[in-house]
Order: C-alpha cells, then structure tokens, then sequence
C-alpha cells in the first residue's frame, strides 16, 4: 500500500475563523449507467495519510453494511469503512480507489472513497448550511463550499462513528441548582445528545446551530441584562461550543465573548473530536476555560458546574 502522509505546510491564525478541508470523490454510477463525481471534505486535521485500496471483501457478519473488514497499519488493527454505504451512492470498486486514513474521538478509522483532489483553505463564513435540494440523504453533512463548478459538501466524522459506534451511556452530576448553560453545534445529532444530557443533569441549555447564532443569541441576552439593570449570569451562566462551525467556529465565538467587558466573565467550555497541541494553544490563546474531546462530552455537566462556581477544573 503506497503511504500518502498530510502535510499542508498551512498555519492558521488563532480567531480567524478559518480552516483546511482535504477534497475528495465518490463517483456514482447513475440509473442510466453515467458515472458522476460527488465531492465531500473533511478538516485535514483529522487525516493521518492516504492509501491504496486494500481490495477488502466484506464479511458475512459485519457490524454495519459499510464495513468492509480491518487492516494492519504500523502498530493498529484500522476497520475501514465504504463511505459510499452511508451515503447510498452506487460507487463501483476499482483498482484506482483510496482509503482516507483519520483519526479523531479517539479512534483511527480508514474511510474507502473513489480519489483525492487537494487541499483548500477556507473561511467558515463561506460554508453554506446544508440543504435537502444539494445534500446528501445523511445528517452527516455539516454545510457545503461552492467552487464555482461544484459544490464541496463537508461531512462530519463523529455522526458517522457514533452510528457505528453508539455510546453505552454512563453516570453523569446531576446539577443541585439550574444553570443556564448556552450550546452552539452544528450538527443536529450532537445538538439533541447535549440538550438531552444537560436536560437530565438539571441544567436549562438553550441550543443554536453554530457560533454566529450563539453570538447573536448572546449578544441579544446582554442586550437585555442591560436593559433591565441585571448581571448576565442572571440570563446565562456558561457556553459550550463546538470548534468546527459553518458562518463562525468556536474560536471565533470565544474570541468575541471574552473580548467583551460585559460577557468575559462567563466560563467558555470548547469540544472537538481532536483535541491536538496546535488546538489546546489556539484555545488558550483566545480565552477558553476548558477543552475537551468529544467523547468526553458526558463529563460537560460535571465540568460546567466547576466551572460556574469557581472550583478548578482538572
């Protein structure tokens, strides 16, 4: 198997509401026999390396249609799934495929697609919301990039791995006292996970879909503080985000709450399915309170309520 390793060389600047997404393919083979490309991107970030196709046979008893088996890759075992199953594209198997080797939320994964095109930097306020009328069938697309003579539809990893994946469920802190507790993600799955968990841990969370809506919403409540002579904390006491946002990310949403004289007491907890160095800086840099991966989450409410009250948070 040839080793295609990431490197793009690009450094992002901290609050610049930026990011780099690896394009890729899928072809279709339509009704008519016409064979089309679908793009898709995913954070280079995530991406490990690009290899050849392994030409796996899946098993009889596969956990879930788009396994296709295991591979051994330096020191793991890696599961590789056809991407194409999750996304009902017909998309025949050919000597020309790759695997997209990823690793986040703590797992390495391989993900089968038709080919790799490059590497584009772009800005979250360019990522449309996604729609029925260009999107896959899948809640796992996040937004889409227009380039002009396609769209790029950027998929999200951790809907796809928490389907092949589920959580078990563990014990959570149940809050003594309701906090407001404000949460920002893009992806729907996500969104219903957390207002289910903050819910039952006895928290009020008020949900938006990315940062841009988390600011005006924040912004508005401040608004309103202010009007009728409160605090804040009377109307929210913290913010959870998501990092990876279409119109604004999560650095960016921070940057804009602890810039503010008013906002900047209220404690900012960001999530990601990778939670690197470069990312842990970068949170630091604009004032985030406590970083966490996303299969972490279910330690938010016990997190949050240090965090409101003041203790530390380990």
């Amino acid at each position: 198997m040839k080793d295609n390793s990431v490197d793009t060389g690009i450094l992002l600047e901290t609050g610049t509401n930026e990011l780099e997404i690896l394009e890729f393919y899928i072809v279709e083979t339509m009704e008519d026999g016409e064979e089309v490309k679908n793009y898709f991107g995913i954070n280079v970030a995530k991406v490990m390396q690009v290899i050849e196709t392994p030409n796996l046979e899946p098993p009889e008893s596969a956990p879930h249609p788009s396994f296709m088996g295991t591979i051994p890759l330096r020191d793991i075992i890696l599961p590789v799934l056809d991407l194409s199953v999750w996304l009902e594209l017909n998309m025949p198997k050919t000597e020309r495929d790759i695997v997209i080797v990823t690793e986040f939320s703590k797992s390495v994964i391989g993900f089968l697609v038709s080919g790799v095109t490059e590497i584009h930097r772009v800005g979250w306020g360019e990522v449309i919301p996604p729609t029925s009328v260009i999107t896959q069938s899948t809640d796992a697309i996040i937004g889409l990039v227009d380039k002009n003579d396609h769209f790029i539809q950027l998929l999200d990893l951790e809907t796809i791995l928490n389907q092949f994946e589920p959580d078990d469920g563990v014990p959570m802190t149940v809050s003594d006292k309701q906090y407001n507790i404000l949460v920002a993600d893009d992806s729907a799955t996500i969104r219903t996970m957390l207002e289910q968990q903050l819910t039952e841990a006895n928290f009020n969370p008020r949900i938006t879909n990315n940062g841009q809506d988390a600011l005006t919403a924040i912004m508005a409540l401040k608004a309103k503080a202010e009007e009728e002579g409160k605090d804040i904390t009377e109307y929210v006491d913290l913010v959870v985000s998501d990092i990876e946002m279409p119109l604004m990310d999560g650095f960016s949403l921070t940057k804009n709450i602890k810039e503010d004289q008013v906002l900047q007491k209220l404690p900012v907890i960001l999530y990601s399915s990778i939670i690197t160095k470069e990312l842990k800086h970068k949170g630091d840099s604009v004032g985030a309170n406590l970083q966490i991966t996303k299969p972490d989450l279910h330690t938010i409410p016990e997190k949050a309520i240090a965090l409101i009250e003041g203790r530390s948070v380990e």
